[in-house]
C-alpha cells in the first residue's frame, strides 16, 4: 500500500450512473490499484430535493457490478468519514468559519461570496499541461458564492473541504470540470492547505460529436446489467475511452490494465462513444468466460424468462451449444427456451422455408426412421446418418438440415444442429420431427 497515494470519485446520486461517471471511477480505480493507494467513494447529495437513497443505491450497484470496489466510502469504515456531504455539516462550518475570520469571505444578499485573490492561477495539470488563468477582472470572473442565503453549501467550497479531510492526492474527474479549477486552488491557498495534482480525463461523446445525455443508448449503467453485459467488458472498453496500451490492443483482461496504466498518457482528445465496439468486446470476454462462471451470469435471466431446467448444472450442455451465438445474455432464454418446452413456437417464415418443397415432409418422415435405427445417439454418428439418407434419396444435405431444425427447434437458426440433436436425445428429436410433420408441413403450397 501506498498512503500518499488517495484518489476519490464524488459522484451525486441523481438516479443513473452514467458512463462518463463510470469512466471517471474507473479510472481513479485503476491509478489507485496500479500505485496501491487508497479509492475513495464520497457521495455529494447535499441537494435534497433530488438526493434519495435509492438514487445512491443506483450508483453503489453500478459500482460493485464493474467490480469497482472502494477502499473507503458508504458501507465501508475510515478515517475520514462520514462519505456523505449531508453528513458532514461541522466540517464545512469550520472552514467557513476560518475563511471568514481571515477576511476571505463577505456578505451579498444574504449569501457569502469568496474574495478572490485576484491572481493568474496556473494548474499543472497531468492530462492537459500547464494552463493560466487571468482571475484579475472582476467582470469576466466574479466573486465565487460559497453559501448560499438558505445556508446551503455551494459546490466549489464543500469540494474542497472534503478533499482537504480526506487527504486527497490525486484529484481526476472529467475536463468539464476545469473551469472550476483555479477556483478550487484559489480556495486551497487561502485555507493555507496544498491541493492535490488535477488530472482532467476527455469528454465522452457520442459518435456525432454530441454530448451524450442519459437518453443516449450505452449511456446509463443499468442499460448494461439489464442488457446482459460481461462487467469485465464494459470495463475493458470503458479503459479505452482516452487511454490505450502501447501496442493498442482492445481485448484486455484488469489485472494488465491495472499494471499498464498511466495517467501521464491519456489523451486529451475527446473520446467518441461507440456500442458496436462494446459490443464487440462483450462477445470476446463472455467467450473466454469459464462454463460455470458463464452459467451463474446467465442463471438471472434464464429465471426471469421462467424457464424450468432442474439442476443449474444441467444448463451447460446448452449453455455450450448457443454461447457463440449470443451477443448479450438477456438474448439467452430465446436461444435455449426450446430445450425446456415442447410447447415452443414455430417462426411462419422459418416452417415456410423448411417445407418449401414438395418432398420435404417425405424425406424428413425418412430421416427420422433412419434416426430411430441409430445405433448410438451423438453427433458425429446424427451427422453420418444424415449424409448418408441425403445420398440415398438423390438430395443434398443441406435439404435435410432446414427442415431438421425447425421441426425441433421451431427456428431457421441455431447452434450447430448435430451437437444440438444429441443435446436434446433421440426420443424428444423423432417425437419432435414427427409433431412438426403433423402440424406443421399441411402448410406447404
Amino acid at each position: 500500500m501506498n498512503p500518499e497515494i488517495r484518489v476519490r470519485f464524488a459522484p451525486s446520486p441523481t438516479g443513473y450512473l452514467h458512463v462518463g461517471g463510470a469512466r471517471t471511477a474507473l479510472f481513479n480505480w485503476l491509478f489507485a490499484r496500479h500505485h496501491g493507494g487508497t479509492f475513495v467513494l464520497r457521495i455529494e447529495d447535499t441537494d435534497k430535493a433530488r438526493n434519495t437513497q435509492e438514487a445512491v443505491q443506483v450508483i453503489l450497484d453500478g459500482l460493485r457490478w464493474l467490480g469497482l470496489d472502494w477502499t473507503e466510502g458508504p458501507e465501508k469504515d475510515g478515517a475520514h468519514g462520514p462519505y456523505f456531504q449531508s453528513q458532514r455539516e461541522h466540517l464545512y462550518e469550520k472552514y467557513f468559519q476560518q475563511l471568514l475570520a481571515s477576511g476571505h469571505l463577505y456578505e451579498d444578499a444574504g449569501a457569502w461570496r469568496f474574495r478572490s485573490l485576484r491572481e493568474v492561477v496556473v494548474v499543472d495539470d497531468i492530462v492537459c499541461g500547464r494552463i493560466e488563468f487571468d482571475l484579475s477582472n472582476p467582470e469576466t470572473h466574479p466573486d465565487m458564492t460559497i453559501r448560499r442565503p438558505d445556508g446551503s453549501w455551494i459546490f466549489h467550497f464543500v469540494n474542497v473541504v472534503d478533499d482537504i479531510e480526506m487527504r486527497i492526492s490525486h484529484v481526476i474527474r472529467g475536463e468539464d470540470h476545469l473551469s472550476n479549477t483555479p477556483k478550487h486552488l484559489e480556495l486551497f491557498k487561502a485555507l493555507g492547505c496544498q491541493a492535490p495534482q488535477y488530472a482532467h480525463i476527455p469528454l465522452i461523446l457520442n459518435k456525432d460529436g454530441s454530448k451524450m445525455s442519459k437518453r443516449d443508448a450505452g449511456a446509463s449503467i443499468t442499460g448494461y446489467i439489464e442488457a446482459g453485459y460481461a462487467p469485465e467488458a464494459v470495463r475493458n472498453y470503458l479503459s479505452l475511452l482516452g487511454w490505450s496500451p502501447k501496442d493498442d490492443r482492445e481485448f484486455l483482461e484488469i489485472e494488465e490494465t491495472i499494471r499498464l496504466f498511466d495517467l501521464s498518457k491519456v489523451n486529451r482528445k475527446n473520446a467518441h462513444f461507440d456500442l458496436d465496439k462494446c459490443l464487440w468486446l462483450n462477445t470476446q470476454h463472455l467467450s473466454k468466460t469459464p462454463l460455470e462462471r458463464y452459467r451463474q451470469m446467465c442463471l438471472p435471466f434464464i429465471q426471469k424468462a421462467g424457464i424450468l431446467f432442474g439442476a443449474p448444472e444441467t444448463l451447460d450442455p446448452v449453455l455450450t451449444l448457443v454461447r457463440e451465438k449470443v451477443k448479450v445474455l438477456s438474448e439467452i432464454p430465446a436461444w435455449i427456451t426450446y430445450f425446456y418446452t415442447e410447447d415452443y413456437t414455430f417462426e411462419p417464415e422459418a416452417v415456410r422455408k423448411a417445407f418449401s418443397t414438395p418432398v420435404a415432409a417425405e424425406r424428413l418422415a425418412k430421416l427420422t426412421a433412419a434416426f430411430e435405427g441409430l445405433s448410438e445417439w451423438n453427433a458425429v454418428n446424427i451427422e453420418a446418418i444424415l449424409k448418408q439418407t441425403a445420398t440415398e434419396l438423390g438430395a443434398k444435405p443441406n435439404e435435410l438440415l432446414l427442415p431438421t431444425r425447425v421441426s425441433v427447434s421451431g427456428r431457421a437458426s441455431g447452434p450447430n444442429l448435430f451437437p444440438m440433436l444429441e443435446v436434446l436425445g433421440r426420443e424428444r428429436t423423432v417425437a419432435r420431427i414427427r409433431h412438426a410433420l403433423a402440424t406443421q408441413a399441411p402448410v406447404n403450397p
